[in-house]
């Protein structure tokens, strides 16, 4: 009786121990391809994903659009843009005018960077104006 106690409680044990070793594998059979990657659901728009990723563009999107109101808000985004546009020029010009003789580049790299921001600042002006 004492020995088959024994192998019940031995048996019990290594059931638990089984248990606890494939509850943290966290296996998701049938989830992969052979390469480990994830199937299911990338959030890309590769293969098969494609329609739905262009249609969760599209919903966000058209949230944006619900939030921002340009048609409503237009000539207030202008203002806005045209403001950016003054103190990004300022600022090119308070930079231009303090470069450093020792080391250029890195005042050069500032310029380049608010340029890069005056372009961008135009490609939404440009957006506002479509968007009416």
């Amino acid at each position: 009786m004492k020995n088959e106690l024994m192998n019940l409680f031995i048996f019990l044990g290594f059931c638990c121990l089984v248990y606890i070793i494939f509850r943290n594998l966290n296996f998701k059979e049938g989830m992969t391809d052979d390469s480990g990657v994830d199937t299911q659901n990338t959030g890309t728009g590769i293969a098969g994903n494609a329609a739905t990723y262009a249609a969760n563009i599209k919903a966000k999107t058209i949230k944006l659009q619900d939030t921002l109101l340009i048609g409503k808000y237009r000539s207030d985004y202008e203002t806005v843009i045209l403001n950016l546009d003054d103190l990004i020029n300022n600022l090119m010009l308070q930079t231009a005018l303090s470069i450093n003789k020792d080391s250029p580049g890195e005042t050069l790299l500032k310029l380049s960077q608010m340029g890069q921001a005056k372009t961008a600042l135009n490609s939404v002006m440009k957006f506002i104006d479509n968007s009416s």
